[in-house]
């Protein structure tokens, strides 16, 4: 497909009437070619309004026929797989192994909001009958279901630039909800959107849909972004990102005359609790396996482990100075965009010189310096459990190739360190089945500080299934109540619409007596 660098605004293509920009190769600096065009305020309103009127219709689709919009999509991807990974490694330097993963990983998740839609029990659809003979007053036909938002607004994420971008999950679960999607594209990566959102459309046309179902709207800034979320006919927002943005974005959806939900996943650490079984079963292979997990991707991912507990032990002094040596080994890294590279030397340099102020805490370890201006060192910090007490921040999410060890005086002190943790994407517990049973506690406490608790693995690895959960407490998401990723997503997108004494033929299928869809229900409260 040939780039035009041009936002899509339903079946149309944007204007050259907005200012330029380029993508830049993370491995050399330069510009890659073309230049791309912000969308202009004008074809932001002509977005909006097509969503608006493609709501009417594609709100009352069918499962089967979004699921066949959906598996189109997923064809689409499959066909341009090579195409799509050589321009998404230009323009991030991600490796091709890893982007033509993230084409399957894509497609499938697309596939799996087909068979949740097309089966249909996801709608949650309540019966209760009337009760015309009940005492003192008789009871109503009362029915309800789950009923698709409005048009959502989905912003790109710089290092997923297909999985968590134009056609990954987000637009994905809202899509399978009913509801048309404006993507706001990363400017880190405008060429793999804009083939993502060529196959997009093209799925659009062949499933004749309105044209207002997608849109994809560039813009090398905030403007287009912030403009969208206060937008009155937006009803919803996704966004993958820094919890600055994300915090930013959740602010102009509340201040909104009607304020509107709006989905951030953001800041996580991940912390990790290292058990005396997990020492025992080998220093040098848990350091291997730890600095494998929070290099992975350069450190970009939201899900690396960035705090490490550690217990003091002779088993855990090896511990550390294998994960040393790896760091020291370690060859320059690079980051995805010139920004996120400065951001990295910001915050692990304002977090050295927090450390160098106190004996309890040190950069322990630094890998090789890079030259080009997107590369960063591996850098290894280590306090002491109580620093960390009195200066929280020093937690904060780093994103790059960088962790903290947090040094405790017992497993014991474990406790005290859940308790001071904000919220995380994730939790991992790593040790034997004896050390899972005596610290029970200790899960309980996790289980109120992150969505997804982890037992000897590591949390950079997110399935695509059913029973994931990707999200958490604040700072990690806007609202813990939600996943991102699994087919719970879907729930974002959706709220519970109630229907009192409806005929039968007004009813919509799935609250219908026949229960033509053959879906499960609730009768009654009772599963049917």
């Amino acid at each position: 497909m040939e780039l035009t660098g041009l936002s899509f605004i339903g079946s149309h293509r944007g204007s050259r009437d907005g200012s330029s920009f380029q993508a830049f190769a993370p491995q050399t600096g330069e510009p890659i070619q073309p230049v791309f065009r912000s969308a202009t305020s004008q074809e932001l309103e002509r977005a909006a309004r097509l969503a608006h009127e493609a709501f009417a219709s594609y709100a009352q689709t069918t499962g089967t026929t979004r699921a066949a919009f959906l598996r189109r999509i997923a064809e689409g991807f499959e066909s341009h797989r090579e195409e799509l990974a050589q321009r998404a490694h230009l323009e991030t330097a991600l490796p091709l192994p890893r982007l033509t993963g993230e084409v399957t990983r894509t497609a499938n998740q697309l596939r799996m909001f087909a068979a949740v839609v097309e089966e249909g029990s996801w709608v949650q659809a309540r019966i209760d009958p009337a009760l015309p003979d009940r005492q003192p007053l008789p009871r109503p036909d009362i029915r309800s279901m789950l009923r698709p938002l409005g048009p959502v607004v989905v912003f790109g994420a710089s290092n997923f630039p297909l999985a968590f971008s134009v056609g990954g999950g987000d637009t994905a679960s809202a899509l399978a909800a009913g509801c048309p999607v404006i993507v706001k594209a990363h400017p880190a990566h405008p060429g793999t959107s804009e083939l993502a959102a060529a196959i997009i459309s093209e799925a659009v046309i062949a499933r004749d849909l309105h044209p207002g179902v997608f849109s994809m709207l560039f813009d090398s800034g905030v403007a287009i972004g912030s403009a969208l979320v206060q937008h009155p006919l937006i009803r919803a927002v996704a966004f993958t990102g820094s919890l600055r943005g994300g915090r930013a974005l959740m602010d102009l959806a509340a201040a909104r005359p009607d304020p509107i939900p709006c989905f951030t996943e953001m800041s996580s650490g991940n912390p990790v609790f290292i058990l005396p079984g997990a020492l025992r079963k080998g220093p040098a292979a848990l350091a291997q396996s730890l600095f494998g997990s929070f290099t992975l991707g350069a450190g970009q991912f939201c899900t690396k482990p960035g705090i490490i507990f550690v217990a003091e032990a002779p088993q855990s002094l090896a511990f550390r100075d294998e994960l040393k040596s790896f760091v020291e080994q370690a060859h320059p890294f690079t980051l995805l965009t010139g920004g996120i590279a400065r951001e990295y030397h910001r915050a692990t340099g304002s977090r050295a010189n927090q450390v160098s102020l106190t004996a309890e805490a040190h950069l322990l370890s630094e890998g090789e310096n890079g030259t080009e201006p997107f590369h960063a060192q591996a850098k290894l910090f280590t306090i002491a459990l109580d620093e960390l007490l009195r200066q929280p921040d020093l937690a904060d999410e780093i994103f790059g190739p960088d962790t903290l060890i947090v040094r405790c005086g017992s497993t014991q002190d474990y406790l005290q360190a859940a308790r001071a943790l904000d919220g995380h994407l994730t939790a991992t517990i790593l040790g034997d089945e004896e050390d899972l049973a005596a610290n029970r506690e200790l899960i309980h406490i996790l289980e109120q500080k992150a969505g997804r608790l982890i037992f000897n693995g590591f949390p950079t690895g997110v399935e695509v299934t059913h029973a994931m959960v990707h999200g958490g407490p604040y700072p990690s998401t806007s609202d813990p109540r939600f996943t991102s990723v699994g087919s719970l997503a879907i729930y974002r997108f959706a709220r519970p619409v109630c229907f009192q004494n409806f005929p039968q033929p007004m009813l919509p299928p799935e609250l219908q007596d026949e229960n033509p869809l053959n879906i499960s229900r609730l009768r009654d409260g009772k599963r049917e």
